[in-house]
């Protein structure tokens, strides 16, 4: 093989335009293609900004065309050339309109026949493409997918960094505390029978920053949480983690207001607005069944539960009789789309994600189809259907349930029919905070009130006082950012008095001892002082999957892992021998078949 002794690149392949014709360059990267015509040789050479086309013709030395000849796919490649303007132009890559007339080409390296064709690595399964992750890379969607993310990461430093934040690493191996999910565990060779754990998030860490004077701290995180993956959740992730002193919750999200304009305006040129909307959390549940809320569209959920306590319908009056209530959903024009065999598929759906049934009406023909009127007495379909503004091609679906219940279920479906109608617009960027979070969440299988956020989240101070007599009325200064349905972040203020935070571990169930093992270095802390100050996390995962448009954060994320939690590539997790073990003072007690 051929070196780059003497040779320096002069810019990437895609950076050439018409204004470098003429100019003698050099180029290095990796053969997409090679198209020999006989008397003309052409060459797709792609680095990581793009391609251009190299050419070798009756003027190229013939040593050079004989190697153009010989070159194969994925080879690497190293060519000096004079940039020269194309006969047949290209209008769908930037350098359409210019190649390269080679004068000089070098065979940096050979490749075997790669196991799937890069350029069309979305044809071929995920097994294949994950377990050799280093060439589906090269794939010019996943390669600006990358490179995206490292614009991401770039633009949140400097915005940072330009409002006095200082960026401080915190440990990767810390003291396991609940936190709500699973902890990776690191066992300890010195300190024998005992662990570390990977941080779900440098939550506690920061918090100190704050105390220990470092009054705007920002940090690229890693995070680890052992928990089931979907499209949008990996056991690693990356938050953008910042934390301010001296703040009300107005500045924080003021603060992240700005990185946020900045970053989509830098990224894609998307003007957002000075500031975005805000929704209490009561309100996004009871309008869009959801927590994390899609607004870009209507179809709001409507509450009929005065309406159906009046009718004779069982199911109904069964669901409000027992504290529930009666939900509903208008899809507009949706008569066509929805036949009774897609609303029959609709209704298994639903029942699959918790809903006992679900009843429609279906407004096709003169005469609207309500799935339960024989319950009803005259003039009541009438008055639903006027109290819900529906019209002739609208069909309308009901789920009655406990409230909560019904509304998640009801906001699950909303999403479903939306998607299925293809109403969900393109091109919007619909940010929205969600404020006024419950503390507390009330597991309906033990009847026990729980934490919805984790410990050192400070209540407002008007419920502060509801805190031993009614859970149900205490609400945290807590926060979420969401965009298109998506959540991106979570934040809140922090407890910074000790008698209090100590006060919330003993609600949460903790004994004093408990609290001393776990927490007692951040509680002492609180007795030296603690500034006023909260924090928030930024989904650097979810914000890049979102902005370059991908469908899973895999396509965002360099060497992923899949539903299992494994790595295809190399393998991982994986056994370790028994000389490691013993180091450890560890035994493998029962091992998958």
């Amino acid at each position: 093989m051929e070196t780059l002794k003497g040779l320096k690149r002069t810019a990437y392949c895609a950076e050439f335009d018409m204004k470098n014709v003429g100019q003698e360059i050099t180029v290095y990267g990796w053969v997409q293609r090679q198209r020999d015509l006989g008397n003309l040789i052409f060459i797709d050479l792609r680095d990581r900004s793009g391609i251009i086309q190299l050419s070798f013709n009756n003027d190229t030395d013939k040593e050079i065309f004989e190697k153009a000849r010989s070159v194969r796919s994925e080879w690497v490649v190293a060519a000096v050339g004079t940039v020269a303007e194309r006969e047949s132009k290209n209008p769908d890559i930037p350098t359409g309109d210019i190649e390269v007339m080679v004068s000089e080409l070098r065979i940096l390296s050979k490749a075997e026949t790669p196991p799937f064709v890069i350029e069309n690595s979305e044809t071929v399964g995920d097994e294949t493409t994950l377990k050799y992750r280093y060439l589906n890379l090269r794939n010019e969607k996943l390669t600006k997918n990358i490179l995206m993310r490292h614009k991401i990461a770039k633009i949140a430093r400097d915005y940072f960094y330009d409002n006095d934040f200082i960026e401080i690493e915190t440990p990767m191996m810390i003291k396991s505390t609940p936190e709500g999910a699973r902890d990776y565990v690191v066992p300890s060779r010195i300190h024998k029978g005992k662990f570390y754990a990977l941080p779900q998030s440098p939550q506690i860490y920061k918090q100190l920053c704050m105390i220990a004077g470092f009054d705007r701290y920002i940090q690229l995180a890693r995070c680890f949480r052992d928990e089931d993956l979907r499209a949008d959740r990996q056991p690693e992730f990356t938050q953008i983690d910042l934390e301010m002193s001296f703040i009300e919750i107005n500045d924080l999200l003021e603060m992240a207001e700005g990185f946020i304009r900045k970053l989509m305006k830098e990224t894609i040129n998307v003007e957002l607005p000075e500031n975005f909307p805000r929704m209490s959390f009561e309100e996004a549940m009871n309008k869009y069944g959801s927590d994390k809320p899609d607004t870009r569209f209507e179809m709001l959920i409507e509450d009929i539960s005065d309406w159906a306590d009046k009718t004779d319908f069982v199911v109904f009056k069964n669901a409000i009789a027992e504290g529930g209530a009666v939900k509903a959903i208008v899809a507009k024009n949706a008569a066509g789309a929805y036949t009774r065999k897609k609303i029959d598929k609709l209704t298994e759906h639903a029942k699959g994600i918790g809903a006992k049934g679900l009843a429609y009406i279906r407004w096709a023909d003169e005469e609207p189809n309500c799935s339960f009127n024989k319950f009803l007495k005259e003039g009541e379909l009438a008055s639903l259907i006027e109290q819900l503004g529906a019209e002739k091609g609208d069909v309308v679906f009901i789920i009655s349930d406990k409230t909560r219940k019904a509304l998640t279920i009801m906001g699950a479906l909303r999403l479903i029919v939306a998607k299925e109608l293809d109403i969900i617009p393109e091109g919007k960027w619909n940010y929205l905070w969600i404020t006024e979070m419950p503390f507390f969440e009330l597991d309906e299988d033990s009847g026990e009130w729980v934490a919805a956020h984790h410990p050192f989240t400070m209540p407002m101070e008007e419920s502060i006082q509801y805190l031993d007599s009614d859970k149900s009325k205490v609400n945290a200064q807590a926060f979420d950012l969401v965009l298109n349905g998506c959540e991106l972040s979570s934040g809140s203020m922090r407890i910074t008095n000790c008698e209090l935070q100590t006060k919330m571990f003993e609600l949460l169930g903790m004994s004093q001892e408990e609290i001393d093992a776990k927490f007692g270095f951040l509680v002492d802390a609180y007795h030296y002082a603690s500034p006023p100050h909260g924090g928030m996390g930024i989904g650097l995962d979810r914000l890049a999957m979102l902005i370059c448009g991908a469908e899973s954060l895999r396509d965002v994320v360099a060497f992923p892992k899949v539903q299992n939690a494994s790595e295809l590539m190399s393998g991982a997790p994986s056994y370790v021998d028994d000389v490691q073990l013993q180091e450890l003072s560890l035994e493998i007690i029962g091992e998958e078949e």
